[in-house]
């Protein structure tokens, strides 16, 4: 084997290649060597080689605040360890072409499933815009899947059916709710929408606290529903077309895990429209404490003693 086609890790001793083992039974065939491809395998193993894949750890994005950010987020997590607080991870998954298209992945079958060749979005029977909340200390998850836009009143919205249908049952005396959130997306720091319909549609109406904490720039594979929700659902459904909203329902509803993960889920047929204004005036009227540490990321919404706006539902 040539020198410039091995690489490794100084510190670990560990060390790879970029030639396959057929390659290497090959080159060695025509050295007058007859070994299996698997024999090379073996004998790599046992010289400290090792299968590898690229690895995304190189942040593209290096915010300056982003260790302070961490080191609040971990004292933000200490906190909702009180009784009355519950702990939240929110997201949304990519949006999901629903129709007889590939899905990556491989699935169990005595014939494989046969797909349309091309994915073009006239072939398509609609979209699905899955939002994901993870009850972290619970190890419980709940998707509302829209056919509309991933707005910030969807994201709002989502947690009101969230606390209306499960959260207030296993949680009837929590005081304040604790969310983790990415920097951007719909629920993300910049939009005025999010913390506005936060405040009218949630904390006003069950009279709840609610505090925020988002991942710096760049470091959204942090939040824990990445990891521990979005993760597992796209392994249970890796290799099977996602036909219609049932058969994506079903599945996201089949993910469990050995640590006891259950997931619910819901479609979600009211349409949501993107780029509501909200004025600075009303953005004023907020009941809203920024952090003292990265005020942009951090922040508290606590009840107004009076509010005019209603959920929509």
């Amino acid at each position: 084997m040539l020198n410039y086609e091995i690489a490794g890790d100084p510190c670990t001793g560990v060390r790879w290649s970029r030639v396959t083992t057929k390659s290497m039974a090959t080159s060695l065939e025509e050295r007058g060597i007859f070994v299996s491809d698997r024999t090379v395998s073996r004998i790599m193993k046992q010289d400290g080689f090792q299968l590898r894949m690229n690895a995304k750890q190189l942040p593209t994005v290096n915010h300056p605040d982003r260790d302070r950010q961490f080191k609040y987020i971990e004292t933000f997590r200490d906190r909702a360890e009180h009784p009355e607080h519950l702990l939240l991870s929110l997201d949304a998954k990519s949006m999901v072409r629903l129709g007889l298209f590939r899905n990556n992945g491989k699935a169990w079958g005595q014939a494989p499933t046969l797909v349309y060749d091309h994915d073009f979005p006239s072939l398509s029977v609609g979209t699905a815009r899955p939002y994901g909340i993870y009850d972290i200390h619970a190890n419980k998850g709940a998707f509302f899947v829209g056919c509309s836009h991933d707005a910030p009143e969807f994201a709002v919205d989502n947690l009101v059916r969230w606390w209306r249908q499960m959260g207030q049952f296993e949680d009837p005396h929590v005081k304040e709710i604790c969310i983790l959130v990415d920097s951007g997306g719909s629920n993300g720091y910049r939009p005025h929408a999010c913390k506005f319909f936060l405040q009218h549609r949630f904390v006003n109406v069950f009279n709840i606290v609610v505090s925020v904490a988002h991942y710096p720039s760049g470091c959204s594979k942090w939040n824990p529903i990445e990891h521990r929700l979005h993760s597992e659902v796209s392994k249970n459904c890796a290799g099977i077309p996602l036909v219609d909203m049932a058969i994506f329902l079903h599945l996201i509803r089949g993910t469990t895990t050995e640590t006891g993960l259950t997931v619910t889920a819901e479609a979600v047929e009211k349409i949501y429209q993107t780029g509501i204004k909200v004025s600075p005036q009303q953005m004023d009227e907020l009941n809203i404490v920024h952090g003292s540490i990265c005020p942009q990321w951090n922040y508290t919404i606590k009840p107004q003693l009076v509010h005019t706006c209603g959920i929509i539902m």
